[in-house]
């Protein structure tokens, strides 16, 4: 069984998101460990890009200081191999279809597989598009996962048969960001999904409250959350840590009580 299927195995799952070196990789690290230790099941590391078109202010803020702090792709490489002896949860890369073409297609795929990588997520490259990614990605054994957003409709069930890792679903049309409702109508996507692929399924987009955690995972097998924990890095800055950990123990902890 791969990482990733252990992560939903039996229970759901909690998975947050961080942006490699903001506001440094030491930081990065430490938030890291500590999500992990508050019960993270998954996490997706950001790799900085200067134009990342899925994401709201919050986010784009994040990887506009890290990219100013001069955070590379090879270092991100080398931050994940260190992390990886000491983490022993699934990780996934959400980055841009630019950042792995300028890198080098099987060069990218041939690191993740390299470092620790489990999966990666473009938001940018459309399901009609992604086949030489995907190729490149099942050569060197990387999860490309998909995405599935409100508008994906009669396109959905193609999505998932193909799907791999976990499938993505967009709570919300937009960018990422912290929202006050989420009205999509998640059930009756997930029912569709699970009609065409036993690969489980996560909510992100919007989500930052255990309220929506525990009713979105209730309604999937898991749930991400991004723009809610960078808003407290941007808040504490190098001082993060502790208070990145206790939220996140109040996610898993809404997240399994939509479980029992």
């Amino acid at each position: 069984m791969s990482r990733i299927a252990e992560a939903f195995a039996s229970k759901k799952a909690f998975i947050p998101f961080i942006t490699c070196g903001y506001p440094d990789l030491d930081t990065t690290k430490k938030v890291v460990m500590e999500m992990e230790k508050n019960g993270a099941d998954l996490i997706e590391l950001g790799i900085p890009f200067s134009d990342p078109t899925a994401e709201g202010p919050v986010i784009q803020a994040a990887n506009a200081a890290a990219l100013k702090n001069g955070i590379t792709t090879d270092q991100v490489f080398d931050f994940v191999a260190e992390i990886r002896k000491d983490l022993h949860i699934p990780l996934v890369f959400m980055t841009y279809a630019n950042v792995v073409f300028s890198y080098g297609m099987d060069r990218f795929m041939g690191k993740c597989a390299e470092t620790g990588m489990d999966g990666l997520i473009l938001p940018d490259v459309p399901f009609e598009e992604k086949g030489e990614f995907k190729e490149a990605a099942g050569r060197f054994g990387v999860d490309l996962i998909s995405l599935i957003a409100p508008t994906s409709e009669n396109r959905i069930a193609m999505i998932a048969k193909e799907a791999a890792g976990f499938v993505y679903i967009v709570s919300s049309l937009g960018v990422t960001g912290v929202r006050s409702e989420i009205s999509t109508d998640i059930g009756a996507i997930v029912r569709l999904i699970r009609e065409n692929t036993a690969v489980p399924c996560a909510v992100g987009f919007g989500i930052s409250t255990p309220e929506q955690a525990a009713r979105m995972a209730d309604l999937s097998d898991g749930v991400i959350v991004g723009s809610a924990i960078i808003k407290i890095i941007a808040k504490y800055g190098k001082d993060c840590v502790p208070y990145v950990g206790s939220y996140v123990k109040s996610m898993k902890t809404a997240v399994i009580k939509s479980d029992e």
